[in-house]
């Protein structure tokens, strides 16, 4: 998927969401962590070796537990994207249990990047300033997503990307 479609994509997402998580920070953010988690190329997280991990969607989402509280399980449970979540899977036909929509993740991408969204929701802190790609990266890799390897030395590249593809 190229960077433009992506953006169209978290556009349709966003119009499902109320219209106050729409900010161009979320914007970047959203396109930023989709290229460094798949670089829109993969639905599924490829492991080393061949074969799929646990991850989904562009934005490589694992299903989590309710014990854990990560992943769908993250999303579905917080208090501030819990009934985000539920008007989101009523929009895009899907069960609001973090089972099915983990398992939908691949297969829609506006789901995907709607769940995307409401994870950055949950995050305390404000979304980072456009530009701030230090502040970005913390949000991404040390709040939110907490990528298991995290590769530093992509990051301000897709951020870049990202952050032009935004505000042009």
């Amino acid at each position: 998927m190229e960077l433009s479609e992506a953006n169209d994509v978290i556009t349709q997402a966003l119009r499902l969401l109320p219209g106050v998580l729409d900010k161009p920070e979320a914007r970047v953010m959203l396109l930023a962590i989709g290229l460094q988690e798949s670089r829109f190329k993969h639905r599924f997280q490829i492991i080393d070796g061949g074969g799929f991990g646990p991850a989904r969607g562009y934005w490589q989402f694992e299903r989590g537990s309710k014990l854990t509280r990560g992943g769908v399980w993250g999303v579905y449970l917080h208090r501030a994207s819990s009934e985000p979540l539920r008007l989101l899977c009523r929009a895009r036909d899907c069960q609001f249990d973090p089972a099915v929509v983990w398992s939908q993740l691949s297969q829609d991408d506006v789901l995907a990047a709607g769940v995307a969204r409401l994870l950055l929701l949950t995050d305390p802190h404000p979304l980072p300033a456009l530009g701030d790609v230090e502040g970005a990266w913390k949000c991404y890799a040390l709040r939110t997503w907490r990528p298991g390897k995290p590769h530093r030395k992509t990051w301000n590249e897709f951020y870049a990307r990202a952050l032009e593809e935004v505000t042009g």
